[in-house]
């Protein structure tokens, strides 16, 4: 239990991670920590702590490298206390530091704040320091209208080649640093902080007093939970699939058949403010969608909870199942490692109903290697000889993935990272590719064809057509470990995790093959209408 302060309440510190995460695991990581201290942590989490770690290791090197002499820097030991690093970064804001790395505030138990900064820019011309944050995820995209600044100096401008990719909880974490310095006096007046993202290319500037308001509200209503003063109930959200109390709340949902179960996150909130919170309150709709309704689909939510209700998997839309067919088939999966490129192409080829065995196009080098053109090079000719090959001889021909977006991105990421090197095809000619009738996306087929109570993942769909994967961890999150160990990141490369790749990557695209051709002899039969349920 929480200690409690000199004025009686629970002495309570909130992240600013969980401003945007959910209520409910708030209140039991604050009152029962004990309960999940040694449950491991999940593993894609663990993950995407390391590779944000390593980005901002490699953001800190990029920009001491680009200062130059023109700016004093100072980093704070990562290595001391935390009450350490707080006093030594106040004594670097008072004495004008122009950048503060690894900054650390006091903790703030009164209040309830917790916060840090990769980097505190001294604003040289109002005043203060302004937080900047660095995030392994996309903070922009192509367009227009967004204000950036350069990364060696701060002067932030609109940017007519980007637009915002909004992070509600980036701005949130820079309102509760903003807020953390005003305290102290060290905010600047400009109401700014800044972003570095994904690419490190620039700084994308947040405008915080936009978001203060609503920041200060939503920090009230998690200090709140935290101290035991708001009750909350659990609800199922995004954040589930990953969190330690998941298994708890689940069968607390379960028993009581609550309608986040089939309607998650923000939908959850819409039907209980019409009423609905049971899955057998909404499998009895009638009419139109909740107005509060966001977007299409309340139809096939209704169709999901009557398919929980009796046990379904999948629910056909359509009186027929159909998907591309052809006389040479291709299926095709692939693997890569965070954004540092794709070392494994797997391919199976199946012409007048026999299947050539697994082929694999693949580097082990760790990447970034240039000797992923290599492996890239060979798939593409491959590929493209048998399409080729295929159509000369007046037969036809289809590729299929499942969701293609991985796929076609790392195609198209290839193309262009190693253009004019051997055998690497051009930008247009991969995009005339994709684009093109012979590539096929069985997910797209699935998506148009059924409505998935259990979601469209190709491990949640293949099981149904009777597919089962040899390893009983296979998951995209788990080949990440796997894929560490098998080109030797952490000491020396482990062969048997590479084969276990292998296998892991030949399951998927026999999954894919399986898929597929169930859809083709046997889905009709064996899955439900909706006119059915």
């Amino acid at each position: 239990m929480p200690a409690a302060t000199p004025n009686g309440r629970r002495s309570v510190l909130v992240d600013p991670r969980a401003l945007t995460g959910c209520r409910h695991r708030v209140h039991l990581d604050t009152m029962y920590p004990q309960a999940v201290a040694n449950v491991p942590e999940d593993v894609g989490v663990q993950q995407r702590r390391e590779a944000a770690r390593a980005f901002r290791e490699s953001m800190r090197e990029r920009l001491m490298d680009g200062a130059g002499s023109a700016l004093s820097w100072i980093i704070i030991d990562p290595t001391t206390r935390a009450s350490q690093r707080a006093t030594a970064t106040l004594q670097a804001c008072a004495d004008g530091v122009d950048r503060i790395w690894g900054a650390v505030l006091p903790d703030e138990h009164d209040t309830g704040r917790r916060g840090r900064s990769e980097l505190l820019i001294r604003d040289r011309e109002r005043g203060g320091y302004i937080p900047v944050i660095v995030v392994n995820h996309k903070v922009t995209d192509p367009g227009s209208g967004a204000v950036t600044s350069g990364l060696d100096t701060w002067a932030p401008a609109v940017d007519e080649t980007r637009k915002v990719r909004a992070q509600l909880r980036d701005q949130f974490r820079l309102a509760q640093i903003h807020r953390m310095l005003e305290r102290h006096g060290h905010a600047s007046p400009s109401n700014q902080g800044g972003a570095i993202g994904y690419g490190g290319e620039c700084i994308l500037v947040h405008d915080l007093g936009a978001v203060m308001e609503q920041y200060d509200a939503r920090f009230a209503d998690r200090v709140a939970v935290a101290r035991g003063e708001v009750a909350t109930v659990p609800s199922q959200v995004g954040e589930c699939r990953s969190c330690p109390w998941w298994p708890d709340c689940k069968a607390a949902l379960t028993e009581a058949r609550d309608v986040s179960l089939v309607a998650t996150g923000s939908r959850a909130e819409v039907l209980r403010g019409a009423g609905v919170h049971t899955i057998d309150a909404l499998a009895g709709w009638e009419g139109p969608a909740p107005e509060d309704w966001q977007g299409n689909g309340f139809a096939d939510t209704v169709i999901v909870a009557r398919a929980w209700l009796t046990g379904v998997p999948l629910v056909r839309r359509t009186e027929e199942v159909t998907v591309t067919r052809a006389d040479v088939e291709v299926d095709v999966d692939m693997e890569s490692y965070q954004e540092h490129g794709a070392y494994l192409w797997g391919t199976l080829l199946t012409e007048s109903g026999v299947t050539q065995p697994y082929r694999p196009f693949v580097t082990w080098d760790p990447l970034p290697t240039v000797d992923e053109a290599r492996s890239f090079a060979e798939f593409w000719g491959w590929l493209t000889a048998t399409l080729e090959s295929t159509l000369a001889q007046g037969k036809t021909f289809a590729a299929y993935c499942y969701s293609r977006a991985a796929e076609d991105k790392w195609l198209l990421d290839s193309a262009t990272r190693f253009a004019g090197l051997p055998g690497i095809p051009t930008v247009s000619q991969v995009r005339t590719f994709i684009d093109g009738p012979h590539w096929v996306d069985v997910y797209q087929a699935v998506s148009d064809q059924f409505i998935c109570p259990n979601g469209k993942g190709l491990k949640k769909i293949a099981p149904v057509a009777g597919f089962a994967w040899r390893d009983a961890e296979a998951s995209g999150e788990a080949s990440m470990s796997w894929y560490r160990e098998a080109v030797g990141y952490d000491g020396e490369p482990d062969l048997s995790q590479r084969e276990r790749l292998f296998v892991y990557n030949e399951d998927d695209v026999r999954a894919t093959k399986v898929l597929r051709e169930w859809m083709t002899d046997r889905a009709e039969a064996e899955i439900p209408h909706m006119s059915e349920l």
